[in-house]
Order: C-alpha cells, then sequence, then structure tokens
C-alpha cells in the first residue's frame, strides 16, 4: 500500500531558513522517522509530495533500508489537499497520508483494520495531546488545584490517515485537506475515527523538538 507524506511545510516557528521535515531528532530528519514508523510495520512504498525546498528532500538520499522513496514536486504554496489533488492519477487503490512532521506508537494494522470495519471513504486518527500549560481547577470563585499539562479532553486530527480512492473526489486544486475535504466528509457520513492513547508528538516549534529529542525514537519505534 503506497503511503503519501506531506512535506511542503516550511517550518517558520522552528526554522524558516530550513526544510522542516529535514529538521534532525536523535541525528535524523523527522521524515525518516515518519517513514520508519511505516517501514516497520510493512510498509514498503513512499510518495513524498515536496514544496518549499524540494530539491533538497529529493536530494537527501540516506532513507532506511528497504525504503522506496519518490519525491513529487507539488508546488511551492500549494494546500495540503491540493498537493494530493495533483497526484490522484497515481492513487488508484486504498492509500495511507500523513504529514512529515508527526510520530506516534501507532498500530497501523489496527488503524487499517478499523477503516475497512467502518467502510468509510477515509479514516482519520484522532488524539488527545497533553497541554502546554498547566490548567486551574476551579469552584465558583475559588481556584482548589492545580494540574500540570493535563492530556485534552477533546480529539484532535493525529495526522495518520487511510483514503479510498473515491475520497479524491472530495479534493481539487485549492482544497486544505484539513478543511472543506473533511468537513464535506464528515458531514456525509463517510469519514471514520481511529482512536490513538499511545505516543503522539508532532515538530511545530522549539519545545517540541526538544521534547522529541527528550523522548528518543524509542517512543514511536518498535
Amino acid at each position: 500500500m503506497q503511503v503519501l507524506i506531506l512535506c511542503g511545510g516550511r517550518g517558520t516557528r522552528l526554522d524558516g531558513e530550513r526544510l522542516k521535515p529535514l529538521i534532525e531528532i536523535a541525528g535524523r530528519p523527522i521524515v525518516w522517522h515518519v517513514v520508519s514508523i511505516y517501514l516497520a510495520q510493512g510498509f514498503r512504498d513512499f510518495l513524498l509530495l515536496t514544496g518549499y525546498q524540494g530539491d533538497a528532500l529529493a536530494g537527501w538520499g540516506d532513507w532506511p533500508a528497504g525504503a522506496r522513496v519518490e519525491c513529487v514536486d507539488t508546488g511551492l504554496d500549494t494546500p495540503t489537499g491540493g498537493r494530493v489533488h495533483l497526484v490522484r492519477e497515481r492513487l488508484e487503490s486504498r492509500f495511507c497520508l500523513t504529514y512529515a512532521d508527526g510520530v506516534a506508537d501507532i498500530d497501523l494494522q489496527a488503524l487499517l483494520a478499523r477503516h475497512r470495519s467502518a467502510r468509510a471513504l477515509a479514516t482519520m486518527t484522532v488524539v488527545r495531546p497533553e497541554l502546554p500549560f498547566g490548567v486551574a481547577m476551579v469552584d465558583g470563585a475559588r481556584v482548589t488545584g492545580f494540574r500540570e499539562k493535563p492530556v485534552s479532553e477533546h480529539w484532535v486530527n493525529g495526522g495518520f490517515f487511510v483514503f479510498e480512492p473515491a475520497a479524491l473526489d472530495y479534493l481539487d486544486a485549492d482544497s486544505v485537506l484539513e478543511r472543506e475535504p473533511l468537513e464535506r466528509l464528515a458531514a456525509a457520513g463517510a469519514l471514520a475515527a481511529y482512536r490513538h492513547t499511545g505516543f503522539w508528538r508532532c515538530l511545530d516549534t522549539v519545545k517540541d523538538a526538544q521534547a522529541l529529542e527528550e523522548a528518543g525514537p524509542a517512543r514511536w519505534l518498535a
């Protein structure tokens, strides 16, 4: 099964001069870790949808052994859904999609099983992230205590998807995947959820990079 990885991010909240997928965690680019998560669970074919500094990613060839990686230039400022739309003719069967900056100890076979059982056009992994700040416990007019960086009560997009080819009908060249396409799929009852409660973290800020360094690849690679 083909795995698409969205790799067009600029990483402006980290280092706007460097391609975000190539920012290193534990001595390897974050996108290397993403590929490794799938590779460890039997996936071999990866299509990286590039944009900003795409040549740098295409020229980086030190991928994990066994991974078949191809980079496709999908434009400098193309939105996420538009990038997938541009390669739609190559997606004739079920495929996975994820971002180049998020890692998790996710069970991908369980995700696929959930997708099959739901008979949906798409399945989105949802997670409850750790909040970046402490929470005050309030009873009436008084603060009764604090909780340091609790897990959110709400589920958010965890970035590991499964799509059927028919889901591509919800995309066009200007689509932001996380907005209208997913909203329309949800409204049609065609978007299933796979709840992941284990480790998950995305690389969005310098603090995230530090947290991932401290956690280490053992948290997301078996």
